[in-house]
């Protein structure tokens, strides 16, 4: 099962990331995150740090020239918007970078309309627990809310998921959509702090799912 790491603000722990096996590693360029990356990490350093991860770009209601700004800078792979971007701009971004269009689920949401109008302009979706903030809330939606859905695009888990989730993940991956199961989208429940990641946390969750 692919993991994304999110919320990154450290060169050195995108390496161990690197090293461990991850596949993506997400850099917040939300400046009203805790865990907002301009400042934190170097964009030339990342660009150039010798990675096999590759490098998610997570973005709220920013433009389309500021989302491709930061992609040359920091040598960003793929961008995730985790806003309210219209469909037009999902697409004109995804016409230069794979793109993620993320939407924020609560109990009673009809998932065939909330992601109608971006079937076609997005690569991948992501669905993550709705609340008053974007990311990192530590909180896990029903997953279980999906299973009516025709969600017919591959797509990312995300909202608090942590090491004790590794048998429902599985259980999940083993159901009606675990074929459409992307990748698991990881962030606060494996910090020592905001940011920071506690590696051996991270370490233990990917041996628990492979």
């Amino acid at each position: 099962m692919r993991i994304k790491v999110c919320g990154n603000t450290q060169l050195n722990q995108v390496h161990e990331l690197d090293e461990m096996g991850v596949e993506f590693a997400g850099f917040i360029f939300y400046h009203k995150s805790p865990r907002y990356v301009v400042g934190r990490i170097d964009g030339g350093a990342l660009k150039k740090a010798k990675l096999k991860i590759n490098k998610v770009g997570v973005f709220v209601n920013a433009g389309y020239d500021d989302v491709m700004s930061y992609v040359e800078q920091y040598g960003l792979y793929m961008a995730q918007l985790h806003g309210d971007e219209s469909p037009r701009l999902c697409e004109r971004i995804s016409e230069q970078v794979p793109t993620i269009k993320v939407f924020r689920i609560k109990e009673g949401d009809n998932i065939d309309w909330k992601i109608r109008e971006y079937r076609n302009v997005s690569d991948l979706f992501l669905f993550d627990t709705d609340w008053f903030n974007y990311g990192g809330s530590g909180k896990k939606f029903d997953w279980h809310i999906l299973d009516n859905a025709h969600i017919n695009k591959p797509f990312l888990l995300s909202g608090g998921i942590g090491i004790e989730d590794a048998g429902a993940l599985q259980s999940f991956a083993a159901g009606k959509h675990g074929e459409g199961l992307f990748a698991v989208d990881v962030n606060s429940k494996l910090e020592s702090s905001p940011g920071i990641k506690d590696m051996e946390k991270v370490r233990k969750f990917v041996e628990a799912l492979q």
